[in-house]
C-alpha cells in the first residue's frame, strides 16, 4: 500500500473535535494457555485495510496520515502517535476517485482499522441487493483540487505534453521525495504538494 505524508484531509469533511478510544484490538497468544487483547499496530491495521481494498476491487489506493515516513515510503516504527491522528484513504473504484477520511479515534492505527471496518460493512450491505457498492460510495467521491494549486505535471517537472505511465510517476515521486521531505531540507508544504501531484497523476493515467 502506498502511504503519503503529511495528512491531506479533504476540504469538505469537518474534523472531529472530541476523539475517543477505539476497541479494534487483536487477540494474541500469551503462551500460557489463554489469549490476551493487544492494541493494533499501524502495520496490523494496514494489513486489514489492504485485505478489504482487495476484496472491494479498489485501485491506486493511497493512505495519507501524519506518520512521518522513511525514504522508502513506509512509516517509521519508532515514532509517537501524532497530535493529529487522522487518516485519509484515496482510491479509485470503477475509474471514479474516492476519499474515505477518519479522525474519530485517538490513534492512527484505530482510524485505519475503522476505514477497513467501514468497507467491510458496506460490502456486506450490498449482499441484500438494495444498493450497489458504487451507489453506497457515491457520497465519498473525491472533490476536485482547490483553485490556485499547481498542475501535477508542473509539480513533477514535466511538460504539459508529456504522458507518463504509472512507473514513470512513482520513479519521479521517489526522486523528488529526497528533495521535498522535511528530513532532507524540504518542508511539509512541499511534501504535501508532491503527494497531491502524485495522487492526481496516478488517477489520470489509471
Amino acid at each position: 500500500m502506498t502511504t503519503a505524508y503529511p495528512l491531506s484531509w479533504p476540504l469538505a469533511r469537518p474534523r472531529t473535535i472530541n476523539r475517543k478510544t477505539a476497541s479494534f484490538n487483536k487477540r494474541v497468544d500469551t503462551g500460557k494457555g489463554w489469549s490476551a487483547s493487544k492494541e493494533l499496530s499501524v502495520a496490523d491495521a494496514t494489513r486489514r485495510l489492504q485485505l478489504e481494498l482487495d476484496r472491494l476491487g479498489a485501485r491506486d489506493y493511497i493512505l495519507s496520515s501524519n506518520l512521518a515516513l522513511r525514504l522508502d515510503g513506509l512509516p517509521r516504527s519508532d515514532q509517537a502517535t501524532p497530535s493529529d491522528p487522522g487518516v485519509a484513504l484515496y482510491f479509485s473504484l470503477k475509474n471514479v476517485p474516492h476519499c474515505l477520511p477518519c479522525d474519530t479515534f485517538l490513534r492512527v492505527a484505530d482510524n485505519i482499522a475503522a476505514i477497513a471496518k467501514h468497507i467491510e460493512a458496506t460490502r456486506a450491505i450490498e449482499r441484500y441487493g438494495v444498493a450497489s457498492i458504487k451507489e453506497m460510495f457515491a457520497g465519498f467521491a473525491a472533490l476536485p483540487a482547490p483553485a490556485g494549486q499547481r498542475p501535477w505535471r508542473e509539480v513533477l517537472g514535466w511538460r504539459q505534453s508529456h504522458v507518463p505511465d504509472m512507473q514513470d510517476i512513482q520513479t519521479r515521486y521517489r526522486k523528488l521525495t529526497k528533495e521535498c521531505h522535511p528530513d532532507n531540507g524540504g518542508t511539509h508544504e512541499k511534501m504535501s504538494e508532491l503527494n497531491r501531484a502524485r495522487d492526481e497523476a496516478l488517477k489520470e493515467v489509471s
